[in-house]
């Protein structure tokens, strides 16, 4: 495949880091947690579930799409760790089905290839879509909500700059970490699409501060207790963010709170190839995720 072929190539001519990521990841395998979910909507935490799920694959510049083998000039791919959120939650009597796909450039910095972004509830759904090329990010939305029914947008593109969306994968440390231990960093912090669409604002650039804990702690969740490295991000818009991250590889997201009261805390994890577990029992699968099945 493809990816094998950049793996070797980067394990090659790379620092250590890199080797120790290719050698974890360049299994063909994804990485599916599962969390148990709060979610703030209308005034209220709502219960659910959540599942991140990290894999790696070739990735179209030109098309900014999974690259298939042999479909694409070689000069034309790269690979990608891909993060796919989604979020399931129920307000009242109706629920909604919400997913985040954000593709990061393997490499320093992980820049940022594309996010994706639909929410599913019994009123309508929404898409949202942010295509960062040259100094420019383009997004593309479409909506079932009066106001905002179709648009594009062209943002200016900071380099430097964060996607909240890829904070799940930049601050994990797989290629070196973001932030030395007790160190602060402000920088220019783009909202994540799920906070843009569920508040019907445009979105727009602000910034945050990230700070990392001086020394690991030990956090208690459902999937057990772990020692991890917390981080917490003081948006501009007001809100807090709290990541705490396993301290040894593969260095999961344990926990990730918010103040507005929402939480995402481990319930299960396992390295699966979950494409090809779709036949008749393959929802045994769930429960190495906590999330149930027979």
């Amino acid at each position: 495949m493809r990816l094998a072929v950049w793996m070797v190539s980067l394990i090659l001519a790379a620092p250590a880091s890199a080797q120790d990521f290719w050698k974890h990841w360049g299994d063909g395998r994804a990485e599916v947690n599962g969390y148990r979910l709060a979610q703030p909507r209308y005034g209220v935490a709502r219960s659910g579930t959540a599942v991140l799920i990290f894999v790696t694959e070739d990735f179209s510049d030109r098309l900014r799409v999974k690259a298939d083998p042999g479909r694409h000039p070689r000069e034309d791919t790269y690979p990608v760790l891909k993060l796919n959120a989604v979020r399931d939650f129920r307000t009242g009597v109706y629920d909604y089905h919400v997913m985040t796909s954000t593709f990061l450039r393997v490499g320093d910095g992980w820049p940022v290839a594309k996010v994706s972004f639909s929410s599913q509830e019994w009123c309508g759904h929404v898409w949202h879509q942010l295509v960062p090329r040259g100094d420019r990010v383009h997004g593309l939305w479409h909506s079932y909500f009066d106001g905002e029914a179709d648009g594009e947008e062209s943002l200016e593109r900071h380099h430097g700059g964060l996607f909240e969306d890829a904070l799940p994968v930049v601050l994990r440390g797989w290629r070196g970490e973001y932030l030395a231990a007790g160190e602060s960093r402000t920088v220019p912090l783009l909202p994540s699409l799920l906070q843009a669409r569920l508040r019907h604002q445009p979105l727009e650039w602000g910034s945050a501060t990230l700070s990392r804990a001086a020394a690991p702690t030990t956090l208690e969740v459902p999937a057990g207790r772990f020692e991890v490295t917390v981080y917490t991000v003081k948006v501009s818009d007001g809100r807090t963010l709290t990541l705490s991250f396993e301290t040894a590889p593969p260095f999961r997201l344990i926990r990730q709170t918010g103040s507005a009261g929402e939480e995402l805390a481990l319930v299960g994890s396992q390295r699966m190839a979950y494409w090809k577990l779709n036949a008749p029992g393959g929802e045994s699968h769930l429960k190495a995720i906590g999330l149930g099945g027979e």
